[in-house]
């Protein structure tokens, strides 16, 4: 029967995606990818000729139905990212969810995921931690951050490079410059970067940076 594929693509190195995610993206009819032109460059260092369909953040809407049809009407599909597992702050949870209330098979693949290497390389409590991808830009975010200052798990923050300097002197007012935490950018690639320290070592040491690539922050728990 067929069905759709969650695969997992590289957040980095080309070399990050299972002998399995390769076959699959051989072997099925159609893939939907955030961006056919980041997807083709993966495609073609694996030799994959698979046809590729545009799916993303300002299209999932309006080709949900159509893509839940084709699968149930005997379509295989992969719905993959531009790095990392669909779903996970990228598209992939309304077409999961219309899929389930289908009844359409979906089978996800593990693999590849920023924030997962890089909570265990930070030196935190990684026995329980809380996933918060990234918060809102605007409306919203301040009343998160003083929910999360009473959080005694690790905390997880995807983040612009672009704006973490503001994010982590957000996070030394609502959770004080001695609360330890750590950065990791750049995961898996030639010019990946660790830190860690205090909020307030870290705010100091990238006073005036200017940061490339995907940015994910680590922070500890209340005690």
């Amino acid at each position: 029967m067929s069905k759709l594929y969650l695969v997992p693509t590289p957040v980095g190195d080309l070399e990050d995606i299972t002998f399995k995610a390769v076959r699959i993206l051989k072997e099925i009819d159609l893939i939907l990818a955030e961006d056919t032109r980041v997807s083709g460059k993966l495609l073609k260092h694996y030799g994959i000729e698979t046809r590729m369909r545009a799916h993303h953040a300002h299209n999932e809407h309006s080709m949900l139905q159509s893509v839940v049809e084709q699968i149930a009407s005997g379509t295989n599909m992969a719905l993959i990212t531009d790095a990392g597992t669909p779903g996970i702050s990228d598209p992939g949870f309304l077409l999961v969810r219309a899929c389930v209330e289908a009844g359409v098979p979906i089978e996800a693949l593990p693999g590849a995921t920023a924030f997962v290497p890089a909570l265990v390389v930070s030196g935190l409590p990684c026995d329980r931690f809380v996933f918060e991808g990234f918060l809102p830009q605007k409306k919203g975010r301040k009343t998160r951050l003083e929910l999360l200052a009473e959080e005694k798990r690790t905390m997880v923050f995807y983040e612009s490079p672009y704006r973490v300097q503001k994010a982590i002197d957000q996070f030394i007012e609502h959770f004080g410059s001695e609360r330890q935490a750590a950065m990791v950018r750049e995961l898996t690639k030639i010019y990946e970067e660790q830190m860690r320290g205090t909020l307030g070592e870290m705010a100091e040491a990238l006073k005036d940076r200017k940061l490339k690539g995907e940015v994910v922050l680590i922070v500890a728990g209340k005690a």
